[in-house]
């Protein structure tokens, strides 16, 4: 894994003020949905039937001074089949001259109305009307325009921060490119995947174009995207491999170099030569046209990483580690303290993988400088996200409930805190009593208490933006801060938050306590930015290839090779933990529950797993998966945002196994241990 091996320029607004765009055009058009539910009930209430008036009214065809006594008579003429020997063949009989009267008075009494409620609508028009109407429609013209363009939307984030990431060297591998032979045989590889998805998807348009069924424009119009996008990506992959940056070590061996190629490079490979052997090279194309079915989640979790990147921006994070600096705690009993205040956030962020993208750095730093070691540090900041993904209101406890009509989230969250308190238990256990290296010496209440609270001081200010904004979207727009709204009322607070440092700290910089280098809105927001779109072009790019790589596992059965269903639930259980667990450690957290969905979850069902039982247990093994070698797909995410020089220089440290692998092994203890419980618990009171 390497992050940001190349300097951003004085172009970086290239690519990063394109992507700020998009993302704040998904939250404008979110918003503008609840602003428009509010405009119809407002309108109602100014102007009592504003539905009615939210067109201009057609004025009725029908004659309201038609004379009955006439149409009465011609009616009556028409009916008579005395000169119509065809009708009174048929049988045709005379009609009633009181019905038709009847019918005939009644329709001009309809026709009379039907002009009366257009002379009212008329009159009701007024300029204020309409004004209001123009905006009311424009907004409504806004939603459906952004309705339709989530697609599109997705496809330029993707394809935009991927080249972004590609030409900063920023996507996730299992190293650094530290060796020109790790440079080169990179790239190569690089360039032959984007080559892969290139031609994957000129298939997949083709074979659309060929079928029987026609291909609307707008889907035409997404295929030539992807295209465009894997297009630009090669070449990005193409300039990189022949522009060989300076300052690259010579030698180097191709058992490690093979380790510094990006993970969504070996996923490319792995699903392409897969779909490419069994004749289904318009594969991988497919399944990243099946990204498209779930866009708004994908758009959220660019929206969370946003979210991180701008937090990295204020001092939040540190004025809240000044809480807990009084109390002199002993750096175990801080990262136990600094994991448990990241569940929360972690909820707001959907899955532990974003959470430590997005505030892995400020942890790490903020530990660090409380005096932990490194390994201590990197095993908290790798586990800082994985106690909040079962706490409401976490975006992947609301897929599992989208895709799975046997659990709600009323259930998943629930039981998920539960499981937060015994994960919690577990950690602290660990980290308290296994390798401590330094004694308990908390400070005295009487002095730590009065310090606490003169730190919680600054806090104040902060908690105020945030209740404004929520009090804002909940009496204004009526919209509660829940796991379907935070994904676009949090990116406002944090820019409300940032627009408040600008304002308070411009002529106050550097007097306010555990200050960072704040240096005004625009450049926290474009550096927010900068940071936002090479992480979400290495963090989408993997989605979208973990989708592929669990088609690859659908279709070639490996899931049907198992027993659809066991006789003993502790037996069905042993299996599913194992699968889960290798499932976390290949997967992303959402690619690996679509996957899930599809297979593991009907075997659990038949066998009689509980559903809400199966997938608390399935949280668990996925964070489990996540935190386990050789993947470790956290461990990687914080070298990203940490840097490979902090891993290095925790790598080198001397010590005992244990010592030297606390980042790794910590962890792995600790969520184990949860997991067993977790798993087989349970049984004991339903199997």
């Amino acid at each position: 894994m390497f992050k940001g091996g190349v300097r951003r320029s004085g172009l970086e607004w290239f690519s990063s003020l394109p992507a700020c765009l998009l993302l704040l055009s998904v939250v404008l058009f979110s918003t503008s949905s609840d602003l428009h539910n509010q405009m119809l009930q407002g309108g109602e209430q100014l102007w009592s039937g504003y539905y009615k008036l939210r067109m201009d009214p057609s004025e009725p065809t029908c004659n309201p001074g038609r004379n009955i006594d006439a149409a009465v008579a011609q009616e009556l003429a028409r009916s008579t089949t005395e000169d119509d020997p065809m009708a009174a063949l048929l049988g045709a009989q005379e009609k009633d001259p009181a019905d038709v009267r009847l019918a005939i008075e009644r329709s001009v009494a309809d026709c009379k109305a039907a002009h009366q409620s257009y002379d009212n609508l008329r009159g009701q028009l007024t300029p204020g009307v309409k004004a209001y109407r123009a905006i009311e429609l424009f907004i409504a013209d806004l939603i459906a325009f952004g309705l339709e363009s989530q697609r599109y939307i997705l496809v330029l984030l993707v394809m935009l921060c991927a080249v972004t990431a590609t030409l900063t060297r920023h996507h996730i591998a299992m190293r650094g490119m530290q060796t020109r032979l790790d440079y080169t045989v990179s790239y190569t590889l690089q360039t032959v995947a984007n080559v892969m998805l290139l031609g994957s998807s000129l298939i997949f348009r083709q074979s659309s174009m060929g079928a029987e069924t026609s291909v609307s424009p707008e889907d035409l119009l997404l295929h030539n995207v992807w295209i465009t996008g894997f297009a630009c990506l090669t070449l990005a992959s193409l300039y990189r491999l022949v522009r060989v940056p300076v300052g690259l070590a010579s030698g180097g061996t191709l058992n490690k170099a093979f380790f510094a190629v990006p993970l969504y490079t070996v996923m490319c490979l792995i699903s392409g030569t897969y779909f490419a052997l069994i004749g289904h090279a318009s594969g991988i194309g497919i399944y990243l046209g099946k990204m498209m079915d779930l866009a708004d989640m994908f758009l959220n979790v660019g929206l969370y990483v946003w979210v991180g990147m701008m937090l990295k921006q204020t001092r939040l994070a540190t004025l809240v580690f000044n809480l807990f600096r009084p109390w002199q705690m002993p750096p175990e009993m801080l990262a136990v303290v600094a994991v448990l205040v990241a569940a929360v956030p972690t909820a707001y962020t959907g899955a532990s993988g974003i959470f430590v993208i997005a505030a892995g750095a400020v942890i790490y730093t903020e530990l660090r400088a409380a005096g932990a070691r490194r390994q201590l540090a990197l095993a908290a900041t790798a586990m800082s996200g994985s106690l909040g993904v079962v706490l409401r209101p976490c975006l992947l406890v609301v897929v599992i409930a989208y895709l799975n009509r046997e659990v709600t989230t009323d259930e998943l969250f629930g039981w998920g805190i539960w499981v937060l308190v015994l994960t919690a238990v577990m950690f602290a256990t660990v980290a308290l009593t296994v390798n401590r290296q330094s004694t308990f010496n908390l400070a005295p209440a009487s002095r730590a208490l009065p310090a606490m609270l003169r730190a919680f001081r600054p806090l104040i200010p902060y908690a105020l933006v945030i209740m404004t904004v929520i009090l804002f979207y909940r009496f204004v727009l009526n919209v509660h801060m829940d796991e379907f709204s935070a994904p676009r009322i949090l990116p406002v607070i944090m820019l409300a938050i940032l627009l408040y440092e600008h304002v308070s700290l411009k002529n106050a910089r550097g007097k306010a306590s555990g200050e960072i280098n704040h240096q005004g809105l625009e450049r926290s927001v474009r550096g927010a930015t900068n940071d936002t779109t090479a992480e979400i072009g290495a963090l989408l790019l993997l989605l979208g290839l973990s989708v592929s790589i669990g088609g690859v596992i659908e279709r070639s059965q490996i899931m049907q090779a198992l027993p659809q269903s066991f006789d003993s639930l502790w037996s069905a259980m042993a299996l599913m933990v194992l699968v889960l667990v290798l499932v976390g450690m290949i997967m992303d957290a959402f690619g690996a529950v679509i996957l899930v969905t599809a297979t593991v979850a009907t075997i659990a069902y038949a066998s009689g797993i509980h559903p809400v039982h199966f997938w608390m247990v399935t949280l668990v093994a996925f964070e489990l998966g996540y935190l386990s070698p050789p993947v470790a797909l956290n461990h990687l995410l914080t070298r990203q945002v940490v840097g490979e020089a902090e891993v290095l220089a925790a790598q080198q440290q001397a010590g005992s196994f244990y010592q030297r692998h606390e980042r790794i092994i910590m962890p792995l203890i600790a969520m184990s241990i949860s997991l067993v419980l977790v798993a087989f618990v349970p049984l004991l009171f339903y199997a």
